[in-house]
């Protein structure tokens, strides 16, 4: 048998200790946050295999759930279009694994749709430099086909600010300029939020984010309608989704790596957070505890009594609590005809138990002066099975 490493056992030990924590620990839930700290309901995050760091001579490998917009194979210039109406097939071109602009063909847009993401792609403007400011290795990352993360060859090339790489066009400069020389790959990654409408009013504007070959030069950018060439956008709602377009400006620009990840939504529209309004932190401490409540009906005994005062942590039901208190008072009951050296057998149901009650009582879910816990308390006294402090 292959024996566990230190590093297995490390992580197992701190494993098996945060799922020991488990209910009745961290400060409860309240009026805007539908969970405790620490909290065991939660769900855990996706695994998601991580993908590899490209080389200027070999692109890298996308996460494992990533969807594949362009990676090298001649068949992926299948997933594109030429940006016209009628749609028509892109006279873009794909060389040695690389998706080229082939200047005067016009844009090229994704057959798929999608909204909030996070979006990976790797450019190149030509190694021969040819013209300067606007004119030299421009192209454009369009998100939804609504916003542009301007593509330009700034490597020694000053234009105006808001029109650099990186830059969110016609709206915010980059905060700095990491670009490698002309020839070289540059890669973005990009997070994206598109603005949030509801009827008629504006709830989030939307946000970029961008590192531009590992630097941060777009933090949390504000959309303000999406940006524009020469006029300053109006705030905006876009649509629901819309494809990733890239912009044929004149040069023959070359795109590698193309992939992006679904992002969840946002509190605002329906999504799970941390911080909710109180109509959606009601809603979701609800729907929290009738969870609780369902996997209770599956346990006995002591397990079962405390998960039903579990759920009372997270929204109020009468029959959870009266189940409960009544499995509590059989548990003292059972406790008091526990007699002599037998007690210690019972010692872990009893403490944790206990825990529970201070927790339910310190935090007003049951009366303080509540008969069960003084019982029990009585009895961890009296046995000295509270821990010596260090």
């Amino acid at each position: 048998m292959k024996r566990p490493t230190l590093q297995t056992l490390a992580l197992t030990l701190l494993t098996t200790a945060a799922c020991a924590d488990g209910a009745f620990y961290g400060d409860p839930p309240d009026a805007t946050h539908p969970w405790a700290i620490h909290d065991m309901n939660r769900a855990q995050p996706a695994r998601v295999e991580a993908g590899s760091f490209s080389s200027q001579n070999q692109p890298g490998t996308p996460p494992s759930d990533a969807i594949i917009l362009f990676g090298g194979k001649e068949d992926e210039i299948g997933k594109w279009q030429a940006d016209k109406q009628p749609a028509e097939p892109t006279k873009w071109e794909v060389k040695n694994g690389v998706l080229q602009c082939v200047p005067g063909s016009g844009y090229i847009r994704t057959k798929e749709e999608f909204a909030d993401c996070q979006l990976h792609l790797e450019w190149s403007a030509p190694s021969k430099v040819e013209g300067n400011s606007q004119g030299r290795g421009n192209s454009g990352v369009f998100l939804m086909g609504q916003v542009e993360v301007q593509v330009l060859d700034n490597y020694n090339n000053p234009t105006y600010p808001d029109g650099s790489a990186s830059s969110i066009y016609g709206i915010n400069p980059p905060l700095a300029n990491p670009l490698r020389a002309p020839g070289e790959w540059q890669t973005y990654d990009i997070v994206f939020r598109r603005p949030i409408f509801k009827d008629g009013k504006e709830l989030d504007p939307g946000y970029i984010t961008v590192f531009v070959n590992g630097v941060l030069t777009q933090d949390h950018t504000p959309l303000e309608g999406g940006g524009g060439h020469m006029k300053r956008s109006i705030r905006r709602p876009f649509p629901d989704q819309g494809p990733l377009k890239l912009q044929d400006h004149g040069n023959p620009v070359r795109y590698r790596n193309i992939w992006y990840r679904p992002l969840p939504k946002r509190a605002i529209e329906g999504g799970d957070a941390s911080h909710m309004s109180e109509v959606a932190t009601t809603a979701k401490r609800a729907k929290i505890a009738q969870t609780i409540r369902e996997d209770a009906a599956k346990l006995e005994g002591t397990a079962k009594m405390l998960r039903l005062f579990e759920s009372i942590c997270y929204a109020q039901n009468a029959d959870a609590k009266n189940n409960a208190t009544r499995m509590l008072t059989d548990f003292v009951t059972e406790v008091h005809a526990t007699q002599g050296d037998k007690i210690e057998s019972r010692k872990g149901d009893i403490l944790q138990v206990a825990k529970a009650l201070r927790y339910l009582t310190k935090f007003k879910f049951l009366p303080e002066d509540l008969e069960a816990k003084k019982t029990l308390e009585a009895v961890i006294k009296a046995q000295d099975w509270e821990p010596k402090k260090k």
